[in-house]
């Protein structure tokens, strides 16, 4: 079930890429991700709200706010610089740079997560950063 959603999050990251190009024209990039980034924020708590699942921060620790915290303020970073990319560049060389992420996400995951990198995934993730070098030169 968990590749459903994977396969989802793809479709839609490729929908966001295609959407934000057409609109961030004649618009500066740090304002469109703040239009973007509220947007999101809106959608998120109204399905927080719907389901009822606001009752799940009394559970937060001080460990899981500082890495939410961490994760947001990287995710903020991303999407600003993901954003002057694609206005600066064509949609069709920033989003396969921009999956570079998933190698460098294999590699962090082994390093401090502790996972197993499989020949599989190292294979792929080698793949990945060869396609990126292609498209880069």
């Amino acid at each position: 079930m968990w590749w459903i959603y994977a396969l989802l999050s793809a479709v839609f990251a490729a929908l966001t890429a295609v959407f934000a190009k057409i609109g961030i024209k004649q618009v500066n990039s740090d304002l469109a991700t703040a239009i973007r980034t509220v947007v999101i924020l809106l959608v998120a708590w109204a399905i927080v709200l719907a389901r009822k699942e606001l009752s799940g921060m009394t559970s937060l620790t001080k460990w899981n706010l500082t890495f939410l915290i961490l994760s947001g303020l990287t995710t903020g970073l991303s999407w600003i610089f993901y954003f002057k990319a694609l206005q600066i560049g064509k949609v069709s060389q920033v989003a396969p740079v921009d999956k570079l992420s998933v190698a460098l996400t294999i590699l962090l995951s082994v390093l401090f997560l502790g996972e197993v990198l499989t020949w599989k995934t190292a294979v792929g993730a080698v793949l990945i950063v060869a396609g990126t070098v292609v498209i880069i030169l």
